[in-house]
């Protein structure tokens, strides 16, 4: 996944991701339902509207729709993001806390190197 760009907003690093292909739902889906249990408090939306999760194999049944986000604390990252994809595109928005010092500035090269170890593993995981 590439890196196109982060910025600052109100304690947030907002950064746009591009997939190496377009992909479609089925794709989101499982890439979200491979991330579901590394989130705490995890909550995924569908089209900005939040979706009960009895379990993470919901997702994969999910009506297509526009847009899936999932957010939550993330075990592997240690703060809060929000990661929604959008459906029959590359493009992935990606929102970081600024919770700890290794995301407090907007350095491209520092947060590129961050999170896109973690985003890739992401992307994989859509093609399981």
């Amino acid at each position: 996944m590439l890196l196109l760009g982060v910025t600052e907003d109100n304690g947030w690093l907002l950064s746009k991701w591009n997939l190496t292909y377009p992909v479609g739902w089925k794709h989101i889906c499982k890439a979200i339902h491979s991330t579901y249990e590394f989130y705490a408090q995890a909550e995924v939306l569908v089209d900005t509207i939040p979706i009960s999760i009895k379990n993470k194999y919901d997702i994969l049944k999910l009506e297509e729709k526009a847009n899936m986000t999932i957010r939550g604390i993330s075990s592997i990252i240690k703060v809060p993001v929000m990661i929604t994809f959008i459906n029959q595109t590359n493009v992935v928005h990606v929102n970081v806390a600024q919770a700890n010092h290794e995301f407090l500035e907007v350095d491209y090269q520092k947060f590129n190197m961050s999170l896109c170890q973690y985003m890739d593993s992401i992307e994989l995981a859509m093609y399981r």
